[in-house]
């Protein structure tokens, strides 16, 4: 299953504005990308690239695709990191929850720039799963 990479870029611009909104103004606001994220982990379904669909122009697979086991496990790495910050901004522990924001603004960045840094994570670990298998075989 795919999904179509403008989408995919429009859930990341709705990260990072969101968690920097968060950073700035209130941290209260990291809840809405928290909730979002949750909210896909156990639907597998994406509100705001559910709601973005709309806007495309050409027909889906006309448009680079994205995987989208892919795509859930970065959803996984972001809504881990969001809980974690907020988290740590419920305890006053400021530093921490600025540190994991600050990770997820900078990976969904990195991302919008053409690098994932999810995908190499998810790539090496199942390179070290092959690897671990084939060892024991």
């Amino acid at each position: 299953m795919t999904i179509p990479k403008p989408l995919v870029q429009i859930n990341q611009i709705f990260i990072v504005v969101s968690a920097l909104a968060g950073l700035l103004l209130h941290p209260a606001i990291l809840l809405l990308p928290f909730a979002v994220g949750i909210y896909t982990l156990i639907t597998k379904k994406n509100p705001v690239i559910q709601f973005s669909r709309r806007f495309l122009k050409k027909p889906i697979a006309s448009y680079q695709q994205e995987d989208k086991n892919q795509q859930l496990f970065n959803q996984w790495i972001a809504t881990i990191c969001l809980g974690l910050s907020l988290l740590s901004f419920a305890f006053g522990i400021q530093l921490l929850g600025y540190a994991f924001s600050g990770m997820v603004i900078i990976a969904a960045g990195v991302a919008l720039m053409g690098y994932c840094i999810g995908c190499t994570v998810r790539y090496r670990y199942m390179m070290w799963k092959h690897n671990r298998t084939k060892a024991q075989a």
